[in-house]
């Protein structure tokens, strides 16, 4: 789900860096672009990290400020990695929808170093099948393009549906891989998280 880490781990853990991709490079759907961010895109997703039902299972909402942190350090992962979160653009309309994409898990856990699918749409986006849309082309991406080895995907134990959409995708969870995000203080009331792999 990305949840705004503040730094970046190595580029592409188990990748070829030779399949690197650049930022110019857009990726389509049928309905969806995945571009590069805009300074028009600071405004809506502003809004969108301030919004309480979005960031239900995020620690915290987020003020303007740190919403564009946020993106730069999305450009700044682009810039050392050729890969990273994306802007997501409706076609039809060219609006602005959220993100989607991977990202280095910077934490340490059992399973990192690893890449990470993560995703975050606008509310008036969200029961229309963009998300997993979005998140199973960015999977394809990371997998076939990149060639990565093996793509992860977290959430709140009780995040129902970012849950059923890694299994719309093909996602598998990893039995054993529930943890406690690092971050959080013990007995938080996010919980422990799920794992799904690739």
């Amino acid at each position: 789900m990305c949840w705004g880490q503040k730094g970046f781990g190595t580029c592409a853990p188990g990748g070829d860096g030779d399949s690197f991709t650049s930022m110019t490079v857009h990726i389509e759907t049928e309905r969806l672009i995945f571009r590069e961010w805009k300074d028009e895109d600071r405004a809506p997703f502003a809004r969108m990290n301030g919004d309480p039902i979005v960031m239900e299972y995020l620690p915290r909402s987020l003020d303007e400020a740190a919403s564009n942190k946020l993106v730069d350090r999305f450009q700044e992962h682009f810039d050392r990695c050729g890969y990273g979160l994306y802007a997501v653009e409706l076609k039809e309309t060219g609006q602005f929808a959220g993100f989607v994409g991977l990202n280095n898990v910077e934490f340490k856990a059992d399973f990192t170093p690893a890449t990470e699918l993560a995703w975050r749409l606008d509310y008036e986006f969200w029961g229309k099948g963009y998300g997993s849309e979005a998140a199973r082309a960015a999977l394809e991406h990371g997998l076939k393009k990149l060639k990565l080895k093996e793509i992860v995907s977290f959430t709140v134990h009780d995040n129902a549906r970012s849950i059923h959409l890694m299994e719309k995708i093909g996602m598998k969870r990893d039995e054993k891989g529930g943890f406690d995000y690092p971050s959080l203080r013990a007995g938080h009331p996010l919980g422990r998280f799920v794992l799904y792999r690739s």
